[in-house]
């Protein structure tokens, strides 16, 4: 029986070879245009778990539905991730993508907001292609649940966009909460794992058990992914090391420190969340993460990133699944892995 790391490459390279050999535009004889097309390949080649379309894929197959029948639209959710991690990159001023520069960096942030404005118009392009698998009517009920998944993460990053400018400290765990099921748990497991069960042609009852579990799973991973900030290994990680410090991030994390920290230590830590990464300086990310390790805050948010993955794993558990049983223990594995992980 082949493992979910098996599974998961399975998945990923079936989606990368649609995407880079079908769903995206590969030279131009106008060279401008080539370097466009360049830059809107460049985050689609780098390497990736493919977490997203795995689960999209999985919930198809565990509703009953065919694999081959949901790789396009497992397509078009990794390029919703593409276009949203350039924008998020220039937003948040990350120096590194999986491992390597950020588009930004590269090429220019404006250049890279085009590449990522040229990757948004592709997602929808690849949607309507499954005008001829799918038929018109589920089509369009696929691209309705797209546009309620950009809606909910790009209000998800609008708010910790606007905490981070205005200087708020007033925040709560529940905030925290609020914001990821936005930014995070949407397009990373509510939406994919939906988009699976609708092009299996499930019905209302099921999605909205998948859109809960999918809402406490992705916080999880978001819990998760703040913690690998943070003590996770850069090489392995993808991302520069205590980059959520750098950037200002209201993590729970930093969240739980502010309700343990001393008044001396929550003024400093404040002062210092509170400036650019360009005023920052290494001794200060050193002392923030310093006080995170003494207060417990990393594995007390780690701990609430498991609880989390069990209240999901009961919700689904409750779903009238109509697949084999090995693509639904393949959904439980990654919902385990989404929380599990160190990269």
């Amino acid at each position: 029986m082949p493992s979910l790391q098996d599974e998961m490459a399975n998945v990923k390279a079936r989606v990368d070879a649609l995407i880079l050999d079908t769903l995206l535009p590969s030279s131009s004889p106008v060279p401008e245009v080539d370097l466009l097309y360049r830059m809107m390949r460049d985050y689609p080649a780098r390497p990736a778990k493919g977490l997203r379309p795995f689960f999209c894929v999985a919930s198809c197959r565990a509703m009953g539905g065919r694999a081959e029948d949901a790789l396009l639209t497992a397509a078009s959710i990794e390029l919703f991730q593409h276009w949203i991690l350039v924008h998020d990159d220039v937003e948040d001023q990350s120096e590194l993508r999986r491992g390597q520069p950020a588009l930004h960096v590269k090429h220019g942030e404006a250049l890279a907001i085009n590449a990522g404005d040229a990757l948004h118009a592709e997602m929808w392009k690849s949607l309507l292609r499954n005008r001829d698998l799918l038929g018109y009517e589920k089509t369009l009920r696929v691209m309705q649940e797209f546009s309620s998944m950009v809606d909910e993460t790009t209000e998800g990053q609008h708010m910790e966009l606007v905490w981070v400018r205005d200087g708020r400290w007033d925040l709560t765990e529940s905030d925290y909460y609020q914001m990821c099921t936005r930014k995070t748990s949407w397009y990373t497991v509510a939406g994919p794992c939906r988009l699976g069960a609708i092009v299996a042609g499930s019905g209302e009852r099921d999605l909205e058990k998948l859109l809960q579990f999918g809402l406490k799973l992705g916080v999880g991973f978001q819990i998760q992914d703040d913690a690998l900030n943070l003590v996770g290994d850069p090489a392995v990680y993808g991302k520069a090391s205590s980059d959520d410090i750098l950037e200002g991030k209201r993590t729970l994390i930093l969240l739980k420190l502010l309700g343990l920290a001393s008044a001396e230590e929550k003024a400093r830590v404040t002062s210092i969340m509170s400036r650019s990464r360009q005023e920052k300086t290494e001794s200060e990310v050193a002392y923030v993460l310093s006080l995170m390790k003494k207060y417990g805050t990393i594995e007390s948010a780690q701990r609430r990133a498991k609880e989390l993955v069990d209240d999901a794993l009961e919700i689904l558990a409750t779903v009238e699944w109509r697949g084999d049983a090995a693509s639904l223990e393949a959904l439980r594995s990654a919902a385990r892995f989404a929380v599990e992980r160190k990269w």
